[in-house]
């Protein structure tokens, strides 16, 4: 199957943003309200994909499962597969799409493996065997451009559809990424626990990829700051054409770093972006 690459029904200036929600905050009551009211008050369609890591290693440990970790990838036997299955397409999934419909979203809850949304292939990673964990090879975009074209925002789970009919745990990031560009998204927001990148202790409310490339080679960008700039960075290199980084209280003030690929119309939209942000 090969990934579907739809022509976008939006216009560029009011196309689909594509949110990817961290877990850490995801189980704060406050959090959430905040973030489906800014949902709620958006002017453009929006897809959302989530995490929740924290609450599969507290589900783990509770039934007596150890975490197992390769370079930080969550190694996935079948019975971590079966956590990570509740925890993301039960638990947190279903708390979100609760709280958007309270605040009048139309959310629906989908996991990747729904419809063959996300169709995968097992990770082979240097090392060591990861177990179900997968990376994406196909995104059924007209799934979720039908639900946006009747304005339904769709909650999405990160699990992928192997070719063997079970279900392979994938990295939230790379879901998210693969699904903003098989949907045509204007902009990927990825909502963390920092506001936005320094340089000299003054956020950077924008940087091309040539400038972001720059700090990180002089190490003004440093430490647990370079694999978020470098996702935005492969986010912005497969085509989309802005990627946010910054938490709940940057994405309501329209704060953060916003990544483009310097072009003139992605610039232009970099503007235009944080004064209509600026103005909510």
């Amino acid at each position: 199957m090969t990934p579907v690459q739809p022509t976008p029904p939006f216009p560029f200036n009011a196309g689909p943003v594509l949110l990817k929600i961290g877990g850490n905050d995801i189980d704060n009551p406050a959090f959430l309200c905040e973030l489906a009211a800014y949902v709620a008050a958006l002017d453009r369609p929006a897809v959302i994909v989530h995490g929740g890591g924290k609450e599969i290693g507290q589900l783990q440990t509770a039934l007596g499962i150890a975490p197992q970790w390769v370079d930080g990838l969550r190694v996935t036997d079948e019975a971590t597969l079966s956590v990570v299955e509740m925890v993301l397409c039960g638990s947190v999934n279903k708390r979100l799409v609760r709280q958007l419909i309270a605040a009048g979203v139309d959310a629906q809850g989908l996991s990747g493996t729904d419809r063959g949304l996300l169709r995968g292939v097992r990770l082979q990673h240097p090392g060591g065997d990861l177990g179900r964990v997968g990376t994406i090879t196909a995104v059924r975009a007209e799934v979720l451009l039908d639900l946006l074209a009747a304005g339904v925002t769709p909650v999405i789970a990160p699990l992928a559809l192997g070719e063997d009919g079970g279900a392979y745990n994938v990295n939230a990031d790379h879901a998210a990424e693969a699904i903003a560009v098989a949907i045509g998204a204007a902009q990927i927001v990825f909502l963390t626990n920092v506001r936005a990148v320094l340089v000299d202790g003054i956020p950077q409310p924008a940087l091309s990829a040539a400038q972001a490339q720059a700090l990180i080679a002089s190490g003004v960008i440093s430490r647990g700051m370079i694999p978020k700039v470098q996702m935005a960075l492969h986010a912005v290199a497969q085509g989309i054409p802005q990627a946010v980084i910054t938490d709940l209280a940057g994405l309501q003030s329209g704060g953060g770093t916003l990544f483009h690929n310097g072009g003139s119309a992605a610039t232009a939209t970099v503007s235009a972006g944080l004064e209509a942000a600026a103005a909510r």
